[in-house]
């Protein structure tokens, strides 16, 4: 069994319940627990053991939305995505934990903002984008995924963009979010963030992602269209914001260290 103390078990339960949760109710809790278990473990080794449990949310996910899921919009990302996820290989080991959340931050800020900018002109809530839309938000989404297991955000704001109500919206992400994250796997294991140790772990945890994804189903059928989307661009938001400001607080304490 992998050593951690009490509040740490306590702590990463909760996170892979809210794994669960995140992959068939309320998609904008992805972050979350991203930061949760950071808090745990260095955030690069954190997405070593995200990552499996990912894998666990997105069969139950795929297991109940697939039949809504739309497959033109997952073919217009599939390519980009890949090479995404390969410019976030090379990058790994050359840019460090705190470059990659200011980064990543900054990018979901200013595709929401663009999104608000062109739902406002479209006017009743509709948001139009040209072609160059989808590879854009696919290269970026496979990069992030991969840095940071952070692309959650990235294909909030796509899928919102499309208009998609929300099975639609719940089974397209479904489908794209488990072949990325079965994409990623050699990689991980490439950079030696999946191992043994890791995966037992993985093993552990996996009962509370199972829980939270039955919650994420019952919430997902409470849930209105409107509030389901104003959710999800909000909690995007949320954890661009929280990843700018942890870079912030890290840089003002290099600054005040300094002799």
């Amino acid at each position: 069994m992998p050593t951690l103390e009490p509040w740490q078990w306590v702590l990463a339960g909760v996170a892979a319940f809210l794994v669960g949760v995140s992959k068939t109710g309320i998609s904008g809790l992805g972050m979350l627990f991203v930061v949760m278990f950071a808090q745990i473990m260095p955030a690069k080794q954190a997405t070593g053991v995200v990552l499996p449990l990912l894998c666990c949310g997105d069969l139950v996910a795929v297991a109940s939305y697939r039949r809504h899921a739309n497959w033109s919009h997952l073919w217009k990302l599939f390519p980009w995505t890949a090479g995404g996820v390969f410019l976030g290989f090379l990058a790994m080991n050359r840019i460090d934990e705190h470059q990659a959340r200011l980064l990543i931050g900054t990018i979901v800020l200013a595709l929401i903002g663009l999104h608000l900018f062109r739902r406002a002109r479209a006017g009743q809530g509709e948001a139009e984008h040209g072609a160059w839309f989808p590879p854009l938000v696919g290269v970026l989404a496979g990069f992030t995924t991969l840095v940071a297991n952070a692309a959650g955000p990235l294909m909030a704001i796509y899928l919102l963009a499309m208009r998609l109500p929300k099975m639609e919206y719940m089974g397209t992400g479904a489908v794209f979010f488990m072949l990325l994250n079965l994409f990623k796997v050699p990689f991980m294991v490439n950079l030696g963030l999946i191992n043994a140790r890791s995966f037992t772990l993985n093993l552990w945890l996996a009962p509370a992602v199972f829980v939270g994804a039955l919650v994420g189903k019952k919430l997902l059928a409470s849930l209105n269209q409107r509030l389901f989307e104003n959710l999800a661009l909000g909690l995007s938001a949320l954890a661009a914001v929280d990843l700018i400001f942890r870079w912030s607080t890290f840089l003002a304490t290099a600054f005040r260290s300094k002799p």
